[in-house]
């Protein structure tokens, strides 16, 4: 509630006031939005704006060494402080544990940080930043207060999509006029994301929780519906996000990038990934798998890149061994994939053409996908043991359900409705029939009637 009153409050201060204004308006409410987490975030993240501004205007400068220097310091900026940051702790306790199983016990200076925010989002679109001037994509932004507004735009401040500067920028620098279609397009997918999240997301959130939080206490069937239900909990509540945050850019006139395109439609993990964190996963692309050679390698090194490049995403989501694992495993499935299409192509063209395959390759897909996300979603390995070794063992002497079952059931038709329609929208592209009147009263009653409005924080705003 109190974001949409804040949003309110800014876009009809932004088509109100005069255009060459209107940036700096924008830049003044990012910053207080990002403040009223924790004031000193905005300190943080002032210090690498003001590197990565400097970084772009001397990569434009200079050429050779130079240049390849000026674009070091600016990553190992921004590296260096989401390391201090965020994984200061877990190389504290690595560097311990290690060190004490060779006898020699050693501990790092204790430092009493909190994570600011969102920081490995706003991090991630800096580097993008610099990255496109090094290579000559992008012109280095001259003003300062454009650039600053470029990381710290509120709608997508904390959570994404990453921009990228081609984007974004110019955007900027462009005359947004009142545009009541558009308007009603964005305020129409603002409470498309408000119902995922808080009439789906936190809905399912009612079972997920005390599900894996008590493992033991759970039957087998309790738990193996626990993990379907976080496979849509973590999708509504990040594409519910998304889905606020590009319809409020788009509302003022800014354009972001899609970020999900039904996702667990997808007939495998590689187009899983096309549909996933879309804006993650082509960052990972561009900046990481083809700068270590992509698919222009040997096999052997082919994989290992492959490998890198999942690991390195599954610990951009967390200091923790489970987000390690959890990357390994869709590296693994991807590995697994391309060698079975290198020995029988043929074989899964063929199995393509079939529709009743093609569900098959999705339902198959999908639970790979939610097996992986218990790694995601539990913390220890000694959580994952326990709660594999109750899904295994059949008990159904334990709570056959964590919640009444009129909630399941209407969990369960939420689902499959938001598929069906998502289905029909992206898949078939079949637009939806209504006028923007009753689809934003529908969804707007169905959110306040149907709402759990527990102020569950975004899942993705702990990275």
């Amino acid at each position: 509630m109190q974001f949409l009153v804040f949003f309110g409050i800014v876009t009809s201060a932004y088509f109100l006031l005069a255009p060459k204004f209107r940036w700096f308006l924008l830049l003044a409410a990012s910053c207080y939005f990002y403040m009223a987490f924790v004031p000193m975030y905005l300190g943080i993240l002032g210090f690498t704006i003001v590197i990565d501004y400097l970084a772009g205007i001397y990569l434009e400068r200079f050429q050779g060494n130079a240049k390849k220097l000026f674009l070091a310091l600016s990553l190992l900026a921004n590296v260096g402080v989401l390391v201090i940051f965020k994984y200061y702790h877990f190389i504290d306790q690595n560097i311990s544990w290690l060190s004490a199983s060779l006898g020699n016990p050693l501990r790092l200076p204790v430092l009493d940080m909190i994570l600011p925010i969102g920081l490995s989002f706003h991090t991630f679109q800096a580097m993008s930043y610099t990255i496109e001037v090094y290579r000559g994509h992008q012109k280095a932004e001259r003003n300062f207060g454009i650039y600053s507004l470029y990381v710290m735009f509120y709608p997508q401040l904390v959570a994404g999509p990453i921009e990228r500067p081609q984007n974004l920028l110019h955007q900027f620098y462009e005359v947004h006029a009142w545009d009541w279609n558009r308007v009603k397009s964005g305020l129409l997918q603002m409470a498309s994301g408000i119902f995922k999240k808080v009439v789906i997301a936190d809905r399912l959130a009612l079972l997920v929780d005390p599900s894996y939080q008590q493992i033991t206490e759970q039957s087998s069937g309790t738990l193996a519906l626990a993990a379907v239900f976080y496979s849509f909990q973590i999708y509504c509540d990040f594409s519910g996000y998304s889905d606020v945050a590009i319809g409020a850019a788009r509302v003022m006139g800014f354009n972001l990038m899609n970020n999900f395109n039904v996702p667990y439609m997808a007939k495998s993990l590689p187009e899983f990934w096309r549909r996933w964190h879309i804006s993650l996963s082509t960052w990972f692309k561009d900046y990481v798998y083809f700068s270590l050679g992509g698919n222009r390698v040997s096999v052997p090194r082919w994989y290992m890149n492959i490998m890198i490049v999942f690991v390195f995403s599954g610990i951009w989501h967390g200091a923790s061994w489970n987000f390690v694992i959890w990357g390994a495993l869709h590296g693994l499935f991807q590995i697994i994939g391309l060698s079975i299409n290198r020995v029988a192509p043929s074989l899964a063209a063929e199995a393509q053409k079939s529709e009743l395959v093609r569900w098959a390759y999705r339902l198959f897909t999908f639970v790979l996908v939610t097996f992986a996300w218990v790694f995601f979603r539990l913390r220890s390995f000694s959580e994952v043991k326990q709660y594999f070794k109750s899904l295994l063992s059949l008990n159904q002497d334990g709570l056959p359900l964590a919640m009444h079952m009129n909630e399941v059931v209407l969990s369960i038709v939420l689902i499959i409705g938001l598929s069906i329609w998502e289905y029909r929208q992206k898949m078939l592209k079949i637009s939806q029939s209504g006028s923007f009147t009753w689809q934003f009263s529908f969804l707007v009653i169905a959110i306040y009637f149907l709402g759990v409005f527990s102020l569950k924080q975004f899942i993705y705003f702990q990275f």
